[in-house]
C-alpha cells in the first residue's frame, strides 16, 4: 500500500483514561507510517479543546496531524484564532467541514457551508494548509438531490481544497459513480475512500442510519445472523472490507482514510491484509 495515500482518523477522548488509551493506540498505529492522522470535532464543535489537544500531541510526536474545523457554531474570529494557533505550531493540514448540528440546534455561526470556510482559510493563510473536504458517494443526508449534492461538492473543492475524503460506504459502485460525476464536472482533485472497519454490528447500524451510509441488505442479514458472536462479526467484517478496498484500488482509488474509532487492531488487520507481501511495521 506504500504507493497509495493512507491516513487514519481519531476522535477526541472524553476522559483522562480514554486519552491514555488513545496514546497507546497511536503508538501502535504510528508503526504503519500513515501520511497523517485527522482528529474529529463533536457536533456543533463541542470537543474543540480536545480536538486541538490531540492534534497538537500528534504533531509534537513528530507525525502529521490534521485537525477538523467546522462551520457550525463558529465565528470568523474563532476560526481565525484556531487556524493561526495551528499555523504557529507548524501544523500544515486541516479537514474543513460544515459539521453536524448539535441536538440543541442553536447558533449556526457566520459560515453556513464548507466552501465559505475553505475560502476563509485560504484568504487568511494562503497555501500554508493542505485542506481536505468531505465527499458523500451516497449523498449527504441533508442534500436536496444528488445533483444538488454534487454542485455543493464542486463548489467547496473550487474554493481551494486539495483533496476530498469520502463518508464510509460498502458499495464500491457508489464511489466509482461519484468520482465519474465529479470528473465530468471538471474537478480532478483526489478523492480518498473513507473506510470503516466492521467490529460491532449494533453500533455500525445505528451510526450508518444517522449519517446516510448504506449497509447492503446481504451484509446486514449476515451480520445480524451472528448475534453477539463478535469474533465472527470481526472475521466477516475483515473479509468484506478487505475485498472492498481491493476493488477500490483496482478501480483507481488513490488510497484510504481509515475511521479507526480509536482502536488499533481493526486498522492493523486491514493494513496487513492490503499491505505488500513483505509488510513489516517499522520499528519507530
Amino acid at each position: 500500500m506504500s504507493s497509495h495515500h493512507f491516513s487514519i482518523e481519531f476522535f477526541p477522548p472524553k476522559t483522562p483514561e480514554a486519552f491514555e488509551r488513545l496514546r497507546e493506540t497511536r503508538a501502535r498505529l504510528y508503526r504503519l507510517s500513515p501520511e497523517y492522522f485527522s482528529v474529529t470535532l463533536g457536533a456543533g464543535g463541542t470537543t474543540r479543546e480536545g480536538t486541538q489537544d490531540v492534534a497538537v500531541e500528534i504533531h509534537q510526536e513528530g507525525r502529521q496531524s490534521a485537525p477538523h474545523i467546522t462551520c457550525i457554531g463558529t465565528s470568523r474570529a474563532t476560526i481565525r484564532e484556531r487556524i493561526m494557533a495551528y499555523k504557529s505550531l507548524g501544523i500544515k493540514r486541516l479537514v474543513a467541514l460544515r459539521g453536524d448540528l448539535p441536538s440543541s440546534y442553536g447558533v449556526l455561526g457566520e459560515f453556513r457551508y464548507a466552501n465559505e470556510l475553505v475560502e476563509f482559510v485560504r484568504a487568511e493563510t494562503g497555501d500554508w494548509f493542505s485542506i481536505d473536504v468531505a465527499a458523500y458517494p451516497e449523498m449527504h443526508p441533508q442534500a436536496k438531490s444528488p445533483q444538488d449534492d454534487l454542485e455543493n461538492f464542486v463548489r467547496k473543492v473550487k474554493a481551494g481544497a486539495d483533496a476530498a475524503i469520502t463518508q464510509y460506504f460498502y458499495n464500491p459502485d457508489a464511489y466509482f459513480r461519484f468520482v465519474e460525476a465529479v470528473r465530468k464536472a471538471g474537478v480532478e482533485t483526489p478523492i480518498i475512500a473513507g473506510v470503516m472497519p466492521i467490529t460491532n454490528y449494533a453500533s455500525l447500524a445505528r451510526f450508518s442510519d444517522a449519517c446516510g451510509a448504506e449497509i447492503p441488505r446481504w451484509m446486514r442479514l449476515r451480520l445480524e445472523s451472528y448475534g453477539e458472536d463478535l469474533a465472527s462479526i470481526r472475521e466477516f467484517g475483515l473479509d468484506v472490507v478487505t475485498a472492498l478496498c481491493e476493488r477500490l484500488l483496482e478501480g483507481g482509488a488513490p488510497g484510504f482514510h481509515f475511521y479507526s474509532l480509536n482502536q488499533a487492531a481493526p486498522v492493523e488487520a486491514l493494513y496487513e491484509r492490503l499491505g505488500p507481501a513483505g509488510y513489516r511495521p517499522d520499528s519507530g
